[in-house]
């Protein structure tokens, strides 16, 4: 339950420090990494599917994940925004209800472009709606 509420309070705190128009993540800090989601808006993901939801980035900003369903696409890193314009994603229904939402929560992520910052192994993708907080998997 500590670590739980430790977590809620460090993601409230660097959601907040998310600053429009400063570029305090760099292509090169993201690229051939990959992340595992641990909470969104605070709350920690409780998925016991294989793969966990994650979202990992590839040469020339390659984006690709899954929370329930697969995603990829092109990504363009801006003035610390970052914004997919032609986001692929599979379409099955899923039997965990926080995966479904997790599937909307990050297409409409990155279509509609988050703020992103990284520190040290922790990777936090925010808008006015919602914050996920991602952990470096390698």
């Amino acid at each position: 339950m500590k670590t739980l509420v430790a977590v809620t309070i460090l993601s409230m705190a660097l959601a907040g420090c998310v600053n429009p128009g400063k570029a305090s993540v760099q292509e090169e800090q993201l690229q051939k990494h990959r992340f595992v989601l641990e909470n969104i808006n605070g709350k920690a993901v409780t998925s016991g599917t294989t793969p966990a939801p994650e979202i990992a980035f590839g040469e020339d900003m390659a984006v690709s994940g899954v929370m329930c369903n697969r995603f990829s696409g092109q990504a363009k890193l801006s003035d610390g925004e970052l914004k997919v314009k032609a986001l692929a994603m599979t379409r099955k229904l899923c039997a965990e209800p926080q995966l479904n939402e997790l599937d909307h929560a990050i297409g409409t992520m990155l279509r509609n472009g988050t703020q992103v910052d990284l520190t040290e192994d922790q990777l936090t993708l925010a808008t006015a709606d919602t914050t996920m907080v991602f952990k470096r998997a390698e």
